[in-house]
């Protein structure tokens, strides 16, 4: 089993920045891909970003890409989600997630924390 705790979340206005965190515990030897989804009121869940257990390769939604960057520390057990130039649009609560394979689609990922709200203002 794996446990994941996400912080960071808040309420910022649009252009602004925040650092989402995801504490990593229990099986934590067990090298997994760990993901970045968000799911805003009414909608899906939808991929966000993905890191390899090595941190030596990421992807990203096309959403998102040149404003957000997911890192990881396996020492710390932890994985970052850092997040620029936010829009309103980005408003929703963000899960970390550690899959199986390094993949954007959501039933690749057995182990969900319980999510953390950004919200961004006009």
């Amino acid at each position: 089993q794996v446990q994941l705790v996400e912080s960071g979340g808040g309420l910022v206005q649009a252009g602004g920045s925040l650092r989402l965190s995801c504490a990593v515990s229990g099986r934590t030897r067990s090298i997994y891909p760990m993901g970045w989804f968000r799911q805003a009121s009414g909608k899906e869940r939808e991929f966000v970003a993905v890191i390899n257990w090595s941190g030596g390769n990421t992807d990203y939604a096309d959403s998102v890409k040149g404003r957000f960057t997911i890192s990881r520390d396996n020492v710390q057990n932890a994985v970052w989600l850092q997040m620029h130039s936010l829009t309103p649009e980005d408003t929703a609560v963000y899960y970390c997630a550690a899959g199986r394979t390094f993949a954007k689609e959501r039933g690749n990922y057995d182990y969900w924390g319980q999510g953390t709200q950004v919200t961004v203002s006009s």
